[in-house]
This record gives C-alpha cells, sequence and structure tokens, in this order.
C-alpha cells in the first residue's frame, strides 16, 4: 500500500484537481493515497472505535474535497477534518474499551508505553482527548480549540484538569 512518503504515489495536486472537478477514479485514487494517514491519525483519538472513525473521516474529506480552495493545504486540511470526526465518533460511541497509544519514543522502555496507555484509559474522554491532541499531534491551544469547536479558555482549563488527572493517575499507580 502506499503511503504519504511514498516516491511511487501519485502527485496530489493533479489528483485533487481532477477529484474536485468529479472524476471519480482520481477521488478513488485520492482516498486511497490519504487512507493509512487517516487511519494512523485516529487510532490514538478514538482509540477502540478508530476504524469507525476512518470510515467518518473519510466519508467527511469525500463530502467537503470540493469545498477545499488551496491544494497546498490538503494535508492539514485532512488532519482538521480526520481529528474533527475522530473526536465526533469518539463521543458517540464513548462506552468501549481502549486499544493503546502508538508509540511515543522508539526509545522508551514498552513497559512505560503500558503504563502510559493504562493512566489514558482510566482518564474521562474529553482528558484523553486533549491530551493527545496536545502530545501526540502536537497542537497548540488555539488548533485544538478549533478542532474541538470550543473556546480557547475552556481548552485550557480542560488541558490543566487533564494533567493534573493523569498525574495523580501516574502517582497512584506508581504507589
Amino acid at each position: 500500500m502506499r503511503t504519504l512518503n511514498d516516491p511511487c504515489a501519485p502527485p496530489v495536486t493533479p489528483l485533487l484537481r481532477r477529484a474536485q472537478a468529479g472524476d471519480r477514479q482520481a477521488m478513488n485514487d485520492l482516498l486511497l493515497h490519504i487512507a493509512p494517514y487517516v487511519g494512523r491519525l485516529c487510532l490514538p483519538i478514538a482509540q477502540g472505535h478508530s476504524s469507525d472513525a476512518a470510515q467518518e473521516a473519510m466519508l467527511a474529506i469525500y463530502r467537503g474535497i470540493r469545498g477545499l480552495r488551496e491544494p497546498a493545504a490538503f494535508y492539514g486540511w485532512v488532519r482538521a477534518v480526520t481529528v474533527r470526526e475522530a473526536i465526533r465518533t469518539s463521543k458517540r460511541l464513548s462506552q468501549g474499551s481502549a486499544d493503546g497509544l502508538p508509540d511515543l519514543a522508539q526509545d522508551a522502555d514498552p513497559l512505560d508505553t503500558v503504563h502510559i496507555s493504562d493512566v489514558m484509559d482510566r482518564l474521562p474522554d474529553q482528558h484523553r482527548q486533549i491530551l493527545t491532541l496536545r502530545a501526540v499531534y502536537g497542537m497548540n491551544e488555539q488548533e485544538m480549540a478549533a478542532t474541538l469547536s470550543l473556546p480557547v479558555g475552556t481548552v485550557r482549563s480542560r488541558l490543566h484538569r487533564a494533567r493534573r488527572n493523569f498525574q495523580d493517575a501516574w502517582h497512584q499507580r506508581a504507589a
């Protein structure tokens, strides 16, 4: 399967323009091209529902592609749509268990990753989501506010509470 960094991957700008013009094959090729990226984005946010979130994101991308005006913004737009849909799907299907976090560091102790995943699983969904957006995707408060459709002040307070809850859970685990 081709990935975003694959030198054999089709150039995105011509595919995007053709897909926006109604070329079904170009749309199919474009969606196949971004599917692995969308799946990777959904995994830490929607956890146990990541495949549902990826499917919802792909539908949202399909429906909204004609509205994208700047081809250079394609991957950023795909990321924003995917994160938004992953959060929505996670909220809607929040009763499931979480699969875990992606490898945050190659050199980290694998047991630490398990412990981090365990602590994250015990956090409320809104805290897990905001920490994932910050730690995994490196979003700042304004980006998180736009993605979550929340005021920046709400994002700041949730981030503060999420960090405090994570630290408390981490220390309880260590005790």
